[in-house]
């Protein structure tokens, strides 16, 4: 809500040239979108442009959100990020607003809200002049590939905007349009990078870590997951039955490797791969295995809600190889070594001995718990025998 605070005086001779400036000297290099429209705000406001409210929305290509909003408001406390998930076009909040027209048209909209609004003004512009606002003006912010950001200016002055200020703002938003391709397009690629690579992966590659044989070793709690019967079960299920259940699957491993601190590195057919760090940034060996156990619990609680869905979960610690490996043309990002197939070999035992979560004396050993021995078995690579525990 706005304040009682004194506005800025209203100069009509206000000018854009050090906004433009500012823009292309460190406008460019700020961190992300949030900050540069926080910065835009104060700036215009700074120099005397007639703005109380900016906003910068940017479509974008991410599993879960569609777009996304950067909002800036003279008394607010701090920039607002909006993420709005799939479905906006069917929204009414969306359908018929000045940002649909101005996406489905490709041109400025402008509307005064000090004279009197109707049924037909979409209900936003009537929220913004309940709120004090008196003018509002959006235009599309291109993109060298045709896609186009809106961006909006609303002031609270009297007598609203200028024909200058309407100029002044039309040069800004020209010049910001290679800068927010810029933030929109990086957004972008760490959104698919996350998406098919998992977040700490996803950042290194990001980060230039691309090339072939760019491997680290690292200590991590390996798990080694997928589903019972599965070739039974598609075989005796309609196909999209049997996609269905596969992808609760995935995500009843997902949400409980996620939330504690791990990351999946592969869907594997049926199976999944997750790797639990232990490094500075993660944590200590104890910790990674806490949560590598903790994350396997939760799994197996969540797949009681689901009757057909059954899975083995196996876990082990070691030293694995974590980079890019591949051909000169292909690479995968993904972790290797002996501690990798021990913890596969682990997994495989869930359907043989028909216990869901099975792990190593090394893994164990790290977390306090003792465990129950329930087998004994010969590894391929492995000297003596291996002890296979469950809790």
């Amino acid at each position: 809500m706005m304040t009682d605070a004194p506005h800025p005086p209203r100069s009509s001779d206000w000018q854009s040239g050090p906004i433009i400036k500012w823009l292309l000297d460190e406008g460019r290099l700020l961190a992300d979108v949030d900050d540069i429209v926080s910065q835009l705000g104060l700036k215009l406001q700074a120099c005397g442009a007639p703005l109380w409210r900016l906003r910068l929305s940017m479509r974008t290509l991410h599993p879960l959100i569609t777009a996304f909003s950067s909002v800036w408001e003279r008394d607010a406390e701090r920039t607002e990020h909006i993420e709005t998930p799939h479905g906006l076009e069917g929204r009414s909040g969306y359908v018929g607003s000045p940002l649909e027209i101005i996406s489905r048209t490709g041109t400025a909209f402008r509307k005064r809200l000090a004279g009197e609004l109707t049924s037909s003004d979409h209900g936003v512009l009537h929220d913004l002049k309940a709120r004090g606002g008196t003018d509002y003006f959006g235009l599309p912010v291109r993109y060298s590939a045709g896609a186009i950001a809106n961006l909006v200016f609303t002031t609270d002055t009297a007598d609203g905007f200028s024909d200058a200020d309407i100029e002044k703002f039309s040069q800004i938003a020209s010049v910001l349009a290679p800068i927010a391709e810029v933030f929109s397009t990086r957004r972008i690629a760490l959104a698919v990078a996350e998406a098919y690579l998992g977040p700490r992966t996803g950042r290194r590659v990001l980060d230039g870590q691309i090339t072939r044989g760019h491997i680290d070793r690292m200590n991590a709690a390996i798990m080694v997951s997928d589903i019972r019967d599965w070739t039974g079960l598609s075989s005796r299920m309609a196909a999209v039955d049997a996609l269905a259940l596969a992808n609760g699957y995935f995500e009843i491993i997902a949400r409980a490797v996620e939330a504690n601190g791990g990351e999946i590195l592969k869907f594997m057919g049926d199976g999944v791969l997750a790797i639990f760090a232990a490094d500075e940034e993660n944590g200590s060996s104890k910790t990674a295995c806490e949560n590598a156990l903790t994350a396997a619990r939760l799994a197996l609680q969540s797949s009681d809600r689901s009757p057909d869905l059954r899975f083995g979960i196996g876990l082990h610690f070691g030293e694995v190889l974590y980079g890019n490996i591949g051909s000169t043309t292909r690479i995968d990002f993904t972790v290797l070594g002996q501690a990798v197939n021990i913890a596969a070999r682990i997994e495989g035992f869930c359907s043989q001995l028909e216990i869901p979560l099975l792990f190593s004396r090394e893994f164990v050993g790290q977390t306090g718990e003792t465990g129950r021995v329930v087998a004994n078995e010969t590894l391929k690579g492995y000297d003596g025998q291996f002890e296979v525990l469950t809790c």
